[in-house]
């Protein structure tokens, strides 16, 4: 189901590459906003469950943003190098940042999830560490937006 979301998208961009159209596209790794509501979510049930192996790249919104803002500015430029976070956090290491960072207690139970779309993940397919050029790491997010809870995209 998530991979067909994906699917989607890939077949958007061929469309938009065989348009004959000028394009830009930029693909981002999930923003610390997805993460974090994830994550909040998970963390209210007592026993939260972790996916093994699988590790997510949180980047800024504002930082996408200001290069969507630069790629808007400039010529179309087909497909342009990926945004990614400063660094790829284990999800088991998201999810106790976040229960650190709340003062919560809960019970972290992995989960080796099955399929296609995990084995995907667990191989990485959601990273670009090539192309960690955020700088707002997840750490920063949180106390951001755990001090400022209105600040739900910043």
């Amino acid at each position: 189901m998530m991979f067909s979301y994906f699917d989607m998208k890939r077949k958007a961009e061929e469309v938009v590459a065989g348009s004959g159209l000028p394009w830009t596209t930029i693909r981002a790794t999930q923003f610390h906003d997805l993460i974090f509501m994830v994550v909040e979510k998970l963390a209210k049930l007592r026993v939260v469950p972790v996916p093994s192996g699988v590790a997510f790249q949180p980047v800024d919104t504002d930082e996408v943003a200001a290069r969507l803002v630069e790629l808007a500015l400039g010529r179309p430029s087909g497909l342009v190098p990926d945004i990614a976070g400063p660094r790829a956090y284990g999800t088991a290491e998201l999810i106790r940042g976040y229960l650190e960072a709340t003062r919560r207690h809960r019970l972290l139970l992995p989960l080796w999830l099955p399929g296609q779309a995990a084995r995907e993940l667990r191989a990485g397919a959601n990273l670009a560490p090539e192309h960690a050029v955020g700088t707002r790491t997840w750490e920063q997010y949180l106390a951001d937006r755990l001090a400022d809870p209105s600040r739900a995209t910043s």
